[in-house]
């Protein structure tokens, strides 16, 4: 299971493989970042931005079993989070736009399951996953009230980018807090033989 900073390495994970697989050729003035809410007053000119806009415990696998260290140790059961993020390609041109959204999304496509060795390159710090973890990233659209709800939130100063939504699923989060095991209780003793004192 991976650390606390997992999430961290899940959008470098995402932007960077985007970054490495640019066509240099066509999209030459092209900037991939990490986005948060100021970012969109004053947005990039040309490229492609990720914006983690909320963050989730998966219902489905809320329940996961305690986890076993290397050294044999039970930790408590990781916590599984699903991450959401707007997906947006940016560009003085119309045709750029479309161009970049449109890359963009058949590249994320060809690599829906991230290995461990794309989340640990990427991230803030090494061996934040096991080496055989992965994580889902689907796209996830929004409805168009959810959506407008969202672009109401960030209310950008220029003009509304292409944009389009995923989900990074699975991401669990391991604990630190060990699980201790007692020997099971064999006897008890009951002293109902003494009365209140007078």
């Amino acid at each position: 299971m991976a650390t606390y900073a997992a999430i961290a390495a899940t959008s470098e994970a995402i932007i960077g493989l985007l970054r490495r697989a640019r066509p240099k050729d066509e999209f030459t003035k092209a900037a991939f970042e990490v986005y948060q809410g100021d970012n969109f007053e004053s947005p990039m000119d040309e490229g492609i931005s990720i914006y983690l806009y909320r963050v989730a415990v998966n219902g489905s696998r809320r329940g996961l079993p305690p986890t076993t260290g290397p050294d044999g140790r039970r930790y408590r059961p990781p916590l599984p989070l699903d991450l959401y993020y707007l997906l947006s390609a940016w560009g003085k041109a119309y045709d750029t736009q479309h161009r970049l959204l449109g890359w963009a999304i058949r590249e994320l496509e060809n690599i829906p399951i991230i290995p461990s060795s794309v989340l640990n390159s990427t991230g803030p710090e090494p061996d934040v996953f096991r080496p055989e973890e992965t994580v889902e990233l689907i796209c996830d659209p929004l409805s168009l009230p959810d959506m407008i709800n969202l672009w109401e939130a960030l209310k950008p100063k220029s003009s509304r980018p292409l944009s389009i939504n995923y989900v990074a699923r699975m991401v669990a989060i391991e604990s630190q807090v060990e699980l201790h095991e007692y020997a099971p209780v064999q006897t008890r003793t009951f002293d109902y033989g003494k009365g209140p004192k007078a």
